[in-house]
């Protein structure tokens, strides 16, 4: 990754700074300009995932892990909190475990349960009932998730 960052000080950036200095540019420097200035966000975007020591601040150039897991959080929220009669959270699996700090909560779509799992900071923001201990987990994937979440009947 040091080479990565000699590369860009020494070599790219200074590239763009003479591009800009040089003023009108041919459709051909154009492209090369376009293709310079990907080259740079792309490295420069690999810096950060290396340098990223929570990998949640790991971005894509828009959003990070963290700001994406928020966002889902919440719009489960919004499911959940819609259908309050087929949602539940419990700080307990069926079998009375449950991660450090963590709650799960879930919902009995027509397709089956969807769960996830939350940081306890975030338990007011399911209102719905609270069960002593969840469901037992019926072995549902991700890919389960995502197609019975869809299976949930939308309010005209």
């Amino acid at each position: 990754m040091q080479e990565l960052k000699k590369f860009l000080e020494t070599k790219l950036y200074p590239m763009r700074e003479r591009e800009e200095k040089a003023g009108g540019m041919t459709k051909h420097d154009q492209g090369y300009r376009e293709c310079l200035d990907k080259v740079i966000d792309q490295a420069e975007i690999a810096m950060k995932k290396e340098n990223a020591q929570d990998k949640g601040e790991i971005s894509d150039g828009y959003h990070t892990f963290n700001e994406l897991y928020d966002h889902r959080m919440i719009l489960f929220s919004v499911i959940c909190n819609q259908n309050p009669e087929i949602s539940w959270k419990s700080k307990k699996h069926h079998d009375g475990t449950m991660f450090d700090n963590y709650f799960i909560v879930g919902i009995d779509t027509p397709g089956g349960q969807a769960t996830y799992h939350y940081h306890m900071e975030n338990w007011e923001h399911f209102k719905v009932k609270e069960l002593e201990k969840a469901p037992e987990w019926d072995g549902h994937t991700s890919h389960d998730v995502r197609n019975r979440i869809r299976s949930i009947p939308v309010a005209e």
